[in-house]
């Protein structure tokens, strides 16, 4: 019987639907593995084939471990909010909701046909009321908690509030509410509103998030960006920094992951020092790791923010001042971080003084200083900072060697007179000297040590429709949370999507809506998804202390590395936060992280003569004057193009001639991004169609190192394929014959190589292996049965439709999936013979086999008889027989 994969794999798909094969509930006699994908967005492109990528690494690992007896939690849903679906609603005038229902049909009827063993009864999405209840239900909380440093954990605000009252804090007893929540928005609660900078987009009525925004312009549409002060909604992420570097110790994620994360955090052990204003009562509080360079500062930076711009800047320099922040408006911080090369700045007309010695500094402003870092402000030391050192020199600033600065005090009076400069620090190693300044910043009054961490708090307000909405309420201007009994507090349905004229929220239209008009960001949905798999279903809790104590947090978590410094930063964050309340049992969400590398297009080109409709091959094209141009690689096989699907592809084409080579027409090729405007996006349901899930699987993991990037390049998808064949024909033939040794150890020896792969997430050399077993099986003409059921259930995580297939032909009992999982035996794979490498005087000439426990003697009388060794001794005699047993065999003549 022939391998038809499209009845077997169909067949398979509902079975496992009809049985509910991947269905899994609390079982605490049998140990537990969480598997998790980062859930995706449903665009209404679809998948492509490098979607899967990851989803197969998983799934492959999922059913390993099922097999190997753990109880697997491997759930998926859908991160289902998010602003393409509200701009592709403005646009049509079609509600959101409809257009992500209908991706997700679509999403889900893919993924289905490539056989993942997901627990759909699982499934959360959340633009679900039933989901972002709980959403709703962790912002309240976080409104409802602020971060004692003392107990260092999150604590109800409410004890807080009790201990400004006993203490009557700042005259707690005698102020209003406004007043009181003033202080607890401004400096304590998690959750709390302030004027922050964001980049806004005035087309798209809405703040976007960093990675939103390239070149001054929102990715989505391409319209002008520009930083903007707002009152938004914040998560004060930053009070965890401290847990979120010290907890990377305890994680099974890659040593570059964690890099980026702590540069991303950025703990930073230094000093606040506070820089007198000429004549002001003020004092600019910056923050330095490198006070032992304070004698070399030749002037101050403020970001252009600063909330002391204004009052800093003088009558003359008003206009420069307000040009200067005009044009700074229209750059993203990331092009600021990023362009490092670029120098700008304008004077503000004040002064600082150097607490030290008194020296006069200018202020300016420069937007390399963001304001969200540190203070918003620095001491510049040009002689010691590159950046700096490009400033004075744009601006002409004195760059002074610290320990040739000027000590003039002139009319300043440090503390009780006593003036310091940089002689004592003479002779000094830095980190030295470094300790001696702290030392003087305190005993000097000026400042003290601390540690600053770069991590800023979330800003958690997007003015937009499709998000979840904030269940808060104003009344008299102060907001207030509702309680659990109310939410959820469901998204209205509306008509119109975009913001109202005035720049408000879709939101601020709705007649009677008397809520926040902001809705909450994309990060949101996906903080704590992965514990409501845990218990999805519960309307009590996010998720219940049994399932919780049960399935604890993610064992593995396969995703991109491109969400390090976003999404697993606030799902730490929020995991941390539920922990210190009591809500559940583990502090990290997230035990080991793979991520998998990116599965680039392999774009195809044509060449037409310029000109023409005349369209030359690859390799006669350089007798022509052409031009390259993107074709459809699903018109492409093997680089040769199909000339009647061209003339089909576009209506440009259909007149189309063309100069073959060797009777075909072959296509250029390169290795670009994957993407519909280079005609390379491939769909994973050709694939599935012409080869089936299985091939697919098997392919995209024989592509290369989980790991790391690399190309689509359908060229080596047959011997995939033609493999799975032969696996099915060496198989109908299987009987209950006793394996021989030799089929035995090709078995174990296949059984330690694939396990150890799939372990190290090495699943491109495990394909490689199971083709190396089946061309030795092939070798030795195998039909055991019990040889094959083997190699079945080692496949089966790979290949699951004709695994149960062939299962089934061979006798096994119930789902393969469930079939215990070979072990490996050393006996079988003890060498019994050495294969000796035969020499002459020294060379090589021939090789023979021999058992490991024959005799020195035996094996030289049967070198000495061989035919060989007489046309290579020439008739001469041999004088002695070199043995190294297990090595060599060398005979001198």
């Amino acid at each position: 019987m022939e391998y038809n994969f499209k009845e077997i794999e169909s067949k398979w798909q509902q079975r496992w639907i009809a049985d509910n094969t991947y269905k899994v509930e609390v079982d605490e006699s049998r140990p537990k593995f969480y598997v998790l994908d980062m859930f995706p967005y449903p665009s209404g492109a679809g998948l492509h084939v490098g979607h899967p990528l990851g989803y197969i690494a998983s799934d492959i690992y999922s059913r390993y471990k099922r097999q190997k007896g753990f109880n697997v939690l491997h759930p998926m849903g859908y991160d289902a909010f998010g602003l393409p679906a509200e701009q592709y609603a403005i646009q049509t005038g079609q509600h959101p909701a409809v257009t992500t229902e209908k991706n997700i049909a679509r999403y889900r009827e893919q993924m289905d046909k490539i056989g993942f063993s997901y627990d759909w009864s699982r499934e959360v999405r959340t633009c679900d009321p039933e989901y972002y209840k709980w959403t709703q239900w962790a912002f309240t909380e976080m409104f409802n908690s602020y971060y004692d440093k003392e107990l260092n954990k999150a604590m109800p605000i409410t004890h807080l509030v009790e201990k400004f009252e006993r203490e009557n804090f700042c005259g707690w007893n005698s102020l209003g509410e406004a007043e009181r929540e003033e202080i607890l928005g401004r400096d304590y609660r998690l959750a709390y509103q302030a004027v922050t900078t964001v980049n806004w987009c005035e087309a798209l009525g809405t703040v976007l998030a960093n990675d939103e925004v390239k070149d001054g312009l929102s990715v989505r549409g391409g319209h002008p960006v520009e930083q903007k002060p707002m009152k938004q909604w914040l998560l004060r992420v930053s009070a965890y920094a401290p847990r979120l570097v010290d907890g990377l110790d305890n994680l099974e994620w890659s040593d570059s992951l964690k890099e980026i994360q702590r540069n991303w955090i950025g703990k930073s052990e230094g000093a606040t020092m506070f820089f007198p204003i000429e004549g002001s009562h003020k004092k600019l509080e910056i923050f330095t790791t490198r006070a032992d360079t304070v004698f070399g500062v030749t002037f101050m930076v403020l970001a252009p923010e600063h909330e002391w711009v204004g009052e800093l800047t003088t009558r003359e320099q008003k206009a420069a001042i307000d040009d200067y922040i005009e044009q700074t408006n229209k750059r993203s911080e990331r092009e600021r971080i990023a362009e490092t090369k670029r120098v700008s700045g304008c004077f503000t007309g004040s002064y600082a003084l150097n607490p030290f010695n008194g020296v006069r500094i200018p202020i300016y402003i420069s937007d390399y200083v963001l304001v969200g870092y540190g203070t918003g402000a620095i001491m510049a030391v040009p002689a010691h900072d590159s950046r700096d050192y490009a400033f004075a020199k744009f601006f002409n600033l004195p760059i002074t060697p610290i320990i040739e600065c000027d000590i003039s005090t002139q009319s300043y009076d440090a503390k009780e007179g006593k003036l310091i400069n940089s002689e004592f620090l003479t002779g000094l190693e830095v980190r030295d000297a470094i300790k001696r300044m702290f030392e003087q910043i305190e005993e000097q009054g000026v400042g003290y040590k601390k540690i600053n961490y770069r991590l800023r708090d979330a800003i958690f307000s997007r003015q937009r429709y499709w998000g979840e909405p904030f269940p808060v309420k104003y009344e008299e201007g102060i907001a207030r949370v509702l309680p659990i009994e109310q939410l959820p507090l469901e998204l209205p349905a509306i008509e119109n999507f975009s913001p109202t004229s005035d720049g408000q929220p879709p939101l601020a239209r709705v007649e009677g809506w008397e809520y926040e008009t902001s809705t909450m960001p994309g990060f949101a949905g996906s903080s704590a998804y992965y514990l409501r798999y845990m218990d999805p279903r519960n309307n009590q809790a996010l998720v219940s202390r049994r399932a919780n104590e049960y399935w604890e947090n993610v064992d593995l978590y396969v995703g991109g590395i491109e969400h390090a410094t976003g999404h697993l930063i606030y799902s730490r964050f929020w995991n941390k936060f539920l922990y210190d309340l009591g809500y559940i049992c583990k502090d990290e969400p997230f035990k080991k992280l793979v991520n998998q590398g990116m599965i680039q297009g392999r774009s195809n080109f044509v060449y037409r003569i310029k000109g023409t409709n005349r369209y030359v091959s690859l390799g006669l094209k350089g007798d022509y004057d052409t031009q390259e141009i993107h074709v459809d690689v699903n018109i492409v096989r093997n680089d040769v193009l199909d000339l009647e699907a061209f003339r089909a592809w576009s209506p440009d084409n259909k007149d189309a001639e063309f100069i073959l080579e060797d009777g075909k027409y072959v296509c250029g090729w390169a290795v670009e991004k994957m993407s519909k405007s280079m005609y390379n996006v491939v769909n994973p349901d050709m694939i599935v169609e012409n080869y089936g899930a299985d091939t697919l699987r098997m392919y995209e993991m024989f592509l290369g190192p989980l790991q790391q990037s690399k190309p689509w390049d359908t060229n080596g998808i047959d011997g995939v394929h033609k493999f799975l064949k032969r696996l099915w024909r060496i198989c109908e033939n299987a009987t209950e014959v006793a394996p021989t040794a030799v089929e035995l150890k090709i078995l174990h020896k296949t059984i330690k190589k694939v396990t150890e792969d799939i372990e190290n997430f090495s699943f491109n050399t495990a394909v490689s292996a199971f083709m190396i077993c089946l061309n030795e099986l092939y070798d030795q003409k195998t039909t055991s049965k019990e040889i094959l059921r083997e190699l079945i259930i080692l496949i089966a995580p790979f290949a699951p439709h004709i695994a149960e297939e062939i299962w089934q032909q061979l006798g096994g009992g119930g789902t393969v999936c469930d079939a215990k999982y070979p072990v490996y035996d050393e006996k079988y794979l003890v060498e019994n013979s050495f294969n000796y490498p035969v020499s002459f005087n020294g060379k090589t000439r021939f090789n023979r086999e021999f058992a490991v426990d024959m005799a020195i003697s035996e094996i030289e009388a049967a070198v000495k008889a061989d035919s060989q060794t007489e046309k290579y001794t020439e008739g001469r005699a041999i004088k002695k027989v070199i043995i190294v047993p297990g090595k060599i065999i060398n005979v001198v003549s």
